[in-house]
């Protein structure tokens, strides 16, 4: 079999928050001072420019800026960066342009000039509108806060938004679950990322976990109960934890679940690249300390790591990502995106139908309900022990998703 160029999508990684958030583990710095606008995009830059050969000729089909808090960034320099990007690489008409957003951050004036600079979508850090909650959450802002900047970027024209919200929070019942997404509807976004707090290593919560965390049948009451009133206020399922009103699915994010391409730049930004003519996919990431990454920015250096994704490992990373969506995936885009016969799944896809986690239907294999609420026991099913080893050694998908 023959790998098939993916699509290309191009991540854009901006380090710095306000505060840092004690369940957070995202590549994220804390502020100290001034921050370096003007160099970080001249390093973005000549980062993307080290990277080019990797994607001659290829279309950028969306955009996201994630972080960190990329609204700290004034428009003025993220609008310098889409052009400078964008006289490098071709973009799609209707490039799909995300920026991620902590309310703390929104000023009046800046969604504006942000969508002159090009971003059309818009997501939202609120995680909740229980006051109480994003205090415990260490968030900077209050729920009065996010319901003000989500209708500040609608005044400036920005129709395509996305509401991050948290469940099986510290202390949160199932009616508080309810209450956030009452609040989220009320303000009509097209999009909402609705997920369970996990304690993640190397975070404060992890290390001082908070007392009061709803148990693991109380959380998934949460998550049935959340997702029907999802789908009864409009909002369609499409990945574990992705709702979106028709036609407004993230196109970004859903590039990275059917395994397309995506060039990583910015402090510790991953990227994942096919590249046809030797029949290799590449996974690279950059180095992850703003000041390093300053520092040597467009030079070998600022590479953190190369991986060359061999064949015995496919399946797992193709997996890793598929079956989190919830119309699973093709077996002709199986061996597109792969290089691989469909033969060489056939007895994990036997397994998984067999304990009543996938379907096969033709062509389309499927995740059941039960397969959802297990994802994590069906995708083991293809870890090798090659990939076994590669998932130990560093983070097999390193990118942002909401």
């Amino acid at each position: 079999m023959s790998l098939t160029t993916p699509p290309l999508s191009l991540y854009v990684h901006l380090p710095w928050c306000v505060r840092k958030c004690p369940y957070c583990d995202f590549n994220s710095h804390e502020g100290r001072g001034a921050l370096p606008f003007d160099a970080y995009v001249d390093a973005l830059l000549a980062d993307l420019d080290f990277d080019l050969p990797l994607v001659w000729g290829r279309t950028v089909h969306s955009v996201f800026f994630g972080g960190g808090t990329p609204s700290l960034f004034p428009p003025e320099y993220i609008d310098r960066f889409l052009q400078g990007a964008s006289s490098r690489l071709r973009f799609a008409p209707g490039c799909e342009i995300t920026l991620e957003t902590n309310p703390g951050t929104a000023e009046h004036g800046r969604f504006e000039l942000y969508r002159a600079a090009g971003v059309n979508r818009l997501s939202f850090g609120v995680q909740s509108f229980d006051d109480g909650s994003l205090k415990r959450l260490g968030r900077i802002h209050d729920s009065g806060e996010a319901e003000a900047a989500v209708k500040l970027a609608q005044d400036a024209g920005l129709d395509n938004l996305n509401l991050d919200l948290m469940y099986a929070l510290p202390g949160q019942s199932l009616a508080m679950a309810e209450h956030d997404l009452a609040r989220a509807f009320a303000l009509q976004p097209t999009h909402v990322s609705h997920y369970q707090l996990t304690l993640e290593p190397n975070t404060v919560f992890a290390a001082r976990p908070p007392q009061d965390i709803p148990d693991d049948d109380i959380s998934w009451d949460m998550q049935e109960h959340c997702q029907a009133l999802l789908a009864d206020a409009g909002y369609a399922q499409y990945e574990v934890s992705a709702y979106a009103r028709p036609g407004r699915q993230c196109h970004h994010n859903l590039n990275y679940w059917q395994f397309g391409d995506y060039l990583g730049i910015g402090a510790g930004a991953h990227g994942k690249i096919t590249l046809g003519a030797d029949q290799t996919i590449l996974r690279r990431w950059k180095v992850k300390h703003p000041t390093q990454y300053l520092a040597r920015a467009g030079h070998v250096e600022a590479i953190g790591g190369d991986d060359r994704i061999e064949p015995a490992r496919r399946p797992f990373e193709y997996m890793l990502n598929a079956l989190r969506l919830v119309d699973g995936f093709a077996l002709d885009a199986f061996e597109a995106r792969t290089g691989l016969a469909r033969a060489a799944i056939a007895p994990q896809l036997e397994a998984a139908v067999a304990e009543g986690w996938l379907t096969i239907d033709g062509d389309r294999v499927r995740p059941t309900e039960l397969g959802r609420r297990f994802t994590n026991d069906v995708i083991e099913l293809f870890l090798g022990d090659d990939a076994a080893d590669a998932a130990g050694a560093h983070e097999v998908a390193g990118y942002t998703v909401v």
